[in-house]
């Protein structure tokens, strides 16, 4: 799958390097030529003859230690790339590159290289959003560096929080899209699909109290949009993130609206939908609250209670009957927009119906019974539908991958090309289409 690609793996010094044997085994077992470079750091984690055995090429340390006099290494290294990734990345290196800085083999061959760039961070929580790290991520984002989102759980350091590297098969998968998949790029200043769009991405399980300590929720961690959000943000779009409950923090680089509620949720995505060339709402809106809310905790009493539920609004049937009333009126061309179906029975039929009721242009469907498909995981299995029917099917993936093809197919869909324009006559067939009563495309 990676035959004939060349791959510089750059590592620095984190507790994380040793998961940098295993992509460095991982990327070659795809055909992948790796070309391994560490840090001084790095090698206090890992030994260099570890990493040399599995590329089965020198493993480059040293800006100093040039073997070979007719040939300048990090700029053969940098020139030979077709993807540089940095894994672990430490907020060190990221600093380097957001400023500049070359003082070592790595950071040298980074700033020599015209290759597209992949970033896995790596660090403690409080390291990870300190303001400096989440500006010079965002720098680098903004110059079409790509990054493999950190996960979250417990860390070297003792805490409990976002900052672990992500395993390395999802460097991997991400690896592979970005050099076999749609979503390629030339380099770092590549095409960006999404450059000057406002995209509305919902992300989370609602939370409906019941009194203050209590409430009725799901199993929704946020994983999927937090993905959406992040990949729409390195394909150069303006990102607005509502967030419900989740299970770790955002993505930085993008702005962040907290709607724990169903309510609050539509009451946010209403009020920017009118700027929004976009809407995903991948988050999980309850369908029922209670229809009272204690102001204080209710205390135990009978065997037995009885607890009355009331519909909660219906986000995406109110985008829908929104922007058929603004296609009515000619206000303004509508956003796309795609909604999404987590369902355990009948997925295609579901999809096809809520495709239809909702008015979306795309839903995005997926059985949350199966194994590695469902809350609170870090792969999706998808298929996604327009009104023709199938027209993408994504076999288990990282949810970030999967977001990047979203992503891809939505502009296509849309008829947005890497400059910002936009196909006026789709925005009219979708448009007429609506008039009529059809589901849109």
């Amino acid at each position: 799958m990676l035959e004939g690609k060349t791959i510089v793996l750059g590592i620095t010094g984190g507790i994380a390097a040793y998961k940098a044997a295993t992509l460095c085994s991982r990327l070659v077992s795809f055909g992948a030529s790796v070309r391994v470079v560490m840090t001084e750091g790095a090698t206090k984690f890992i030994a260099p003859l570890t990493l040399q055995t599995l590329s089965r090429h020198p493993v480059a340390t040293d800006v100093f230690d040039e073997h070979d006099a007719s040939v300048v290494q990090h700029i053969d290294l940098a020139d030979a790339a077709d993807l540089v990734v940095v894994a672990p990345a430490t907020a060190n290196i990221i600093a380097k590159l957001a400023h500049g800085i070359a003082d070592d083999m790595l950071s040298t061959t980074l700033l020599a290289t015209t290759a597209p760039v992949l970033v896995a961070p790596a660090m403690n929580v409080h390291m990870l959003q300190h303001p400096a790290v989440v500006a010079n991520v965002e720098t680098l984002a903004a110059r079409g560096v790509r990054f493999v989102e950190a996960g979250t759980g417990q860390l070297a350091c003792g805490y409990v929080g976002k900052g672990r590297l992500a395993e390395p098969d999802e460097i991997v998968q991400v690896v592979i899209g970005l050099l076999t998949g749609p979503e390629r790029l030339g380099g770092p200043a590549g095409p960006q699909p999404l450059a000057g769009r406002k995209v509305l991405v919902t992300a989370g399980g609602t939370i409906e109290r019941l009194d203050p300590v209590r409430y009725i929720t799901n199993d929704s961690s946020g994983k999927m949009g937090f993905a959406l959000a992040e990949a729409a943000r390195e394909l150069g779009a303006d990102v607005t993130l509502v967030c419900a409950r989740t299970d770790g923090p955002p993505p930085s680089g993008v702005t962040v609206v907290k709607a724990p509620s169903a309510e609050e949720m539509l009451a946010a995505v209403m009020e920017r939908l009118p700027e929004a060339d976009a809407v995903v709402k991948a988050a999980a809106v309850a369908d029922y609250r209670p229809a009272e809310r204690h102001e204080h905790k209710m205390k135990k009493g009978a065997e037995t209670m009885t607890l009355t539920l009331v519909r909660t609004p219906d986000i995406l049937q109110a985008i829908g009957d929104w922007r058929r009333a603004s296609d009515k009126l000619g206000t303004r061309r509508a956003p796309f927009v795609v909604g999404f179906a987590a369902e355990t029975t009948d997925v295609e039929r579901h999809a096809l119906d809520k495709l239809a009721r909702k008015r979306c242009d795309l839903i995005v469907a997926n059985d949350v019974s199966a194994q590695g498909a469902g809350f609170g995981s870090d792969t999706n299995i998808v298929q996604v539908y327009g009104k023709e029917g199938l027209v993408l099917s994504l076999e288990q993936q990282s949810k970030r991958l999967v977001a990047e093809r979203l992503w891809q197919l939505i502009a296509q869909r849309a008829g947005w090309s890497a400059d910002g324009d936009r196909n006026q006559d789709q925005d009219g067939v979708r448009a007429r289409e609506r008039d009529e009563g059809a589901a849109p495309l």
